[in-house]
């Protein structure tokens, strides 16, 4: 039955390969359940009514993927619309949670209506394959900075912005965790050159363990009142499962005189904004890892994936919690060998046992995840081999393009960049008609400058 629903033969993989790159996505995607009720409870939600939602709204989001389009994509509530949510919306505009839900719910909508006249689709084609291949290169940079700052290794400072953690200040917390994530990022890399099967995984838990035994010696010494709390789990704490009524359907009871239509309208479109081209460019960069994208740089099914974020941004909406959208992490279980939706269920389905095992998951701590986001983001870096960077017209946006997502802390920022870099060249160089330049890159060109000036 597998073999049937998924083409498991055809996309060269088996439903062990399936399950082990599910775990893994899901391995590296599951501090969403911690960070989500933490962000969004600043904006005045429960948070464990956020926790069911977020675990929900990702479980559906995963099977809508799986049978849809058949991808290895994971989807949960992205992070960066999450803290727009809370901090700009709720906090900075002074808007209730609920209206904050409602402009979630009604982008959402929008969402399925564009994917429904393939204007999203229309969208992803034109965007050139050098930029596609920079959008993956810049991933890999991105997703691995993120890694970096999860284990501490690179932390704030007023002089030069970042700087790489001081192992022996707070050793007990701060130094010996992002010591044992670099000691993670050696083991799996061992792993891979290794050819292990279940490489990242099997780091993941390593790392751990690691950590566990560490505490057990008294080298890592837990202090919750700082945020360092025990990594054995704890399942003494129960949920309230009655908690989701608080936020389920409150999209429905928001308030417009506070806000405005005029304003609502704004944060609508700029929570659409960021959805639409992050999405993308997580879609163009870890299909491109696949080599999903066919010869000419499409993503056969495409309609189907879009669809897929689009309900599960909806019905996040009325469970209670932010934008939900397919997650960048969904690139380490393409790395472990996922190719079919079967790796999307998987990852769904341990989201919504997450709520019963949630103790389990939550203890998975940051600096054991985080040499997987390393580890994958030199993957994906390796698509930057790709570009022809004799060719300056097509080398430059895409250098921008990578140089953009970190720097900006932002995947739809890199694309932006690169768009309106790669348009302006062509143009002033005279040569459109040689790049085939689409129409509607000019168009984005255009909206994305309006972006700059007026928003």
């Amino acid at each position: 039955m597998l073999e049937k629903l998924f083409k498991l033969k055809e996309n060269g993989t088996d439903v062990k390969t399936e399950v082990l790159a599910g775990v893994t996505t899901f391995m590296t995607m599951a501090y969403i359940l911690a960070v989500n009720p933490s962000i969004l409870g600043d904006a005045g939600m429960n948070t464990n009514a956020v926790l069911l939602a977020t675990a929900i709204s990702s479980f559906i989001g995963c099977i809508c993927m799986a049978f849809m389009a058949n991808y290895p994509f994971a989807l949960a509530p992205g992070m960066g619309l999450n803290a727009y949510f809370t901090y700009t919306v709720c906090i900075g505009m002074g808007v209730s949670w609920q209206t904050a839900l409602l402009a979630v719910f009604a982008e959402g909508i929008i969402f399925i209506i564009l994917s429904l006249t393939n204007v999203r689709e229309a969208i992803f084609n034109a965007i050139p394959l050098t930029l596609k291949t920079a959008v993956s290169a810049g991933i890999g940079l991105f997703i691995a900075f993120i890694g970096l700052q999860n284990a501490k290794i690179v932390v704030n400072s007023d002089a030069t912005l970042v700087t790489y953690q001081p192992f022996r200040a707070n050793f007990s917390t701060e130094g010996i965790t992002a010591l044992l994530a670099i000691i993670g990022v050696i083991i799996t890399a061992y792993l891979v050159i290794k050819k292990v099967k279940g490489d990242i995984f099997i780091g993941i838990i390593v790392t751990w363990a690691l950590g566990m035994i560490c505490q057990a010696i008294g080298i890592y010494v837990p202090n919750p009142e700082a945020g360092w709390y025990s990594l054995y789990p704890n399942f003494s704490a129960g949920w309230d499962f009655a908690s989701l009524g608080e936020t389920f359907g409150a999209v429905f009871k928001a308030d417009f005189s506070e806000i405005g239509i005029a304003n609502f309208i704004v944060v609508m479109f700029a929570f659409l904004f960021v959805d639409v081209f992050d999405t993308l460019g997580t879609l163009i960069g870890v299909a491109s890892k696949a080599d999903m994208l066919d010869k000419d740089g499409k993503l056969p099914r495409i309609k189907g994936a879009l669809m897929a974020d689009a309900v599960a941004t909806t019905s996040g909406a009325v469970l209670g919690t932010s934008t939900v959208t397919t997650f960048v992490e969904s690139a380490s279980g393409v790395a472990a060998g996922g190719r079919t939706g079967l790796t999307a269920i998987v990852t769904g389905l341990l989201f919504l046992l997450s709520i019963v095992f949630s103790p389990l998951f939550l203890s998975i701590p940051s600096f054991a995840t985080a040499p997987a986001l390393i580890i994958v983001g030199f993957y994906m870096m390796c698509n930057v081999v790709k570009i022809n960077f004799n060719d300056y017209i097509e080398a430059i946006p895409a250098y921008l393009t990578i140089l953009f997502m970190p720097i900006m802390y932002s995947i739809s920022e890199g694309i932006v960049i690169g768009v309106i870099s790669y348009t302006v060249l062509v143009l002033i160089t005279g040569k459109a008609k040689e790049k085939k330049l689409s129409p509607l890159m000019y168009v984005l060109s255009i909206l994305f400058i309006c972006k700059y000036i007026f928003l």
